[in-house]
């Protein structure tokens, strides 16, 4: 049975009303031990030295001992505790443990990570370390890799994985995203394709059309999948107006290529605000679902590529 990490046990106290939604994570988690068709594990905690492979030692240590001035806690968004700090480290940690586990059998996930607005130096919206760009860093010290792609479809621009990895050769960013939406002041991705408010699915999946074969044409070693719902017209921080059935379509697309082209993919979940929240869980669980459907319901094994690319 396949396995996913989970993070949402690590909890910590927000204030009434606050945007962070906390306990999708949680109905995520349940909804998924009801299909039975994973084990879910707890995520491991990353150690603050392979989180310093793709961030500022002096970041990394200010943020776990809580002495972070208070002008960049505000741009984290999420009040400092020791139980941010589990999450924070436990967030890499599931995200480096499905990175192995992709190396090792061509698929790996995660229901936290893709946590991309976190910058080299500092954390931003509700991000506080890049989980994907350390796991990148991470691979390719151990030598499982030499070059990485992110598919970065969350409706926010993955702005801190641009930043981390910008002049990288090794590494091609995608970002598929809102243009008028949050992050304001926008990175460079590899490819970036900032989108208008209130585009549908079919256009949308245009638009993934075009950019799928540039992906696959770097020949990555591994794909990590920021799978965002919050794309969704129900989502209050979104302003696109894609549907599940879209979503659903969107996922299977990128899984359908990455696992024809024999290229290892992590999943990691990324945002979703909607309103109910049970609708982002929805959305989320649905992608777990297809990964399932696409990567475990059948016998035969996957054809890998070479891991020295």
């Amino acid at each position: 049975m396949p396995r996913l990490f989970s993070t949402d046990q690590y909890a910590f106290t927000l204030p009434e009303a606050h945007k962070f939604p906390a306990r999708k994570y949680e109905l995520v988690r349940q909804l998924l031990l009801q299909d039975g068709r994973f084990s879910l594990e707890l995520a491991p905690l990353a150690s603050p030295e392979t989180i310093e492979l793709a961030h500022d030692p002096v970041y990394v240590h200010s943020f776990i001992a809580g002495t972070l001035p208070s002008p960049a806690m505000r741009r984290i968004g999420l009040p400092w505790s020791e139980g941010l700090v589990k999450r924070a480290l436990a967030s890499v940690g599931g995200t480096l443990a499905a990175a192995h586990d992709a190396v090792e059998s061509g698929w790996g996930g995660t229901l936290g990570g893709g946590t991309h607005h976190a910058f080299r130096s500092e954390g931003a919206g509700f991000c506080v370390f890049n989980d994907i760009a350390v796991a990148i860093q991470s691979l390719r010290n151990a030598g499982h890799i030499r070059r990485a792609a992110v598919i970065d479809l969350d409706v926010h621009q993955g702005d801190g994985t641009a930043e981390i990895f910008r002049g990288d050769d090794s590494v091609f960013t995608l970002s598929i995203h809102c243009q008028r939406n949050f992050p304001f002041r926008k990175q460079q991705s590899t490819l970036d394709l900032g989108l208008p408010d209130g585009i549908e699915d079919k256009e949308y999946l245009s638009h993934l059309d075009a950019a799928m074969p540039q992906v696959l044409a770097f020949q990555p070693g591994i794909i990590f999948y920021q799978s965002g719902v919050d794309g969704l017209a129900s989502d209050v921080l979104g302003y696109l107006s894609l549907t599940h059935r879209g979503l659903i379509a969107r996922d299977r697309k990128i899984m359908e290529s990455v696992r024809a082209a024999g290229i290892p993919l992590v999943l990691t979940s990324g945002g979703g605000y909607s309103r109910p929240i049970e609708l982002s869980a929805e959305a989320h669980v649905n992608t777990y679902r297809t990964a399932w459907e696409l990567y475990f319901a059948e016998e035969e094994p996957l054809r890998l590529a070479s891991s020295s690319s």
